[in-house]
């Protein structure tokens, strides 16, 4: 198995569970330009490797992250530089979007994206989990959707998606204080599934989780995934005539046979990657 080379990230797979781990501590993992392209080439990686059944994302050193660079921020007039006004201002876009595609690139991997959320949380950091499947703090965590201090408006993805987890009126309060707020508050708000009392206890835990995710047919594993995110993007009537499509084409498979004749002979089942 080939690992992809990255600068930022530190990449590595263990009983199914491929740990994306932010590595930057000297710079409380601040989202450098390299850091997206890393991004995107782990998730997908992990989507295309049949080994990787589920994904945990977590920082080494004091902080999740601090959010965006802000020598990256500095540099993007330079990258996006044109003698022509609207040449410029279609580059600036095309950025932009290249940045989106980044941390979609969590949402499109077909196995779930468990973060682990440790320290700070900023800006860029809540665009970033805002695409896991689930997210889960230490009890020292903080969040800041930190833009609107920055006198800009979020762009990569938090004020579309956020609402979708814990409504409308709180992400607007959030979003236009920019204020702190808490781990037990993520939590209440629904941002975070479960609070552990140290980022030790929350690693340990989460990996537990995503050991039971691994132990589940990875195809209807898959699946679910897909009908969650497309559910939440389409009307319901849309939403069941496409799982009813999906399981006409992947119902029957040696995942339900497996796990069929498991319960019977009341042994766990054991699932081909």
């Amino acid at each position: 198995m080939t690992m992809p080379a990255l600068e930022t990230l530190q990449l590595s797979i263990d009983k199914h569970i491929a740990h994306v781990r932010i590595n930057r501590p000297d710079k409380a993992n601040a989202m450098s330009r390299a850091m997206w392209g890393d991004i995107r080439t782990a998730f997908d990686w992990i989507d295309t490797t049949a080994e990787a059944r589920v994904a945990v994302i977590s920082g080494n050193g004091a902080h999740f992250t601090s959010g965006i660079d802000l020598a990256m921020l500095a540099g993007v007039a330079d990258e996006v530089d044109d003698d022509c006004e609207g040449r410029k201002r279609e580059k600036l876009r095309r950025t932009i979007l290249d940045l989106q595609d980044s941390l979609t690139s969590m949402e499109r991997c077909r196995k779930p994206v468990l973060a682990a959320i440790h320290g700070a949380c900023i800006g860029g950091g809540i665009d970033l989990i805002c695409c896991a499947d689930m997210r889960y703090c230490s009890s020292e965590a903080f969040f800041s959707i930190k833009e609107i201090d920055m006198g800009m408006t979020a762009d990569v993805g938090t004020l579309q998606r956020l609402p979708r987890l814990i409504g409308d009126g709180m992400v607007r309060e959030l979003a236009y204080t920019g204020r702190k707020f808490l781990a037990d508050e993520a939590q209440r708000l629904g941002l975070v599934n479960q609070v552990f009392a140290t980022p030790e206890a929350l690693l340990q835990g989460v990996m537990q989780i995503a050991l039971d995710i691994a132990a589940k047919s990875p195809l209807a594993i898959r699946g679910t995934k897909e009908m969650i995110v497309y559910a939440r993007d389409h009307p319901v009537a849309d939403s069941l005539n496409y799982i009813a499509t999906w399981n006409a084409a992947m119902l029957m498979s040696s995942d339900l046979q497996e796990a069929m004749m498991a319960g019977m002979q009341k042994k766990a089942p054991v699932f081909r990657d």
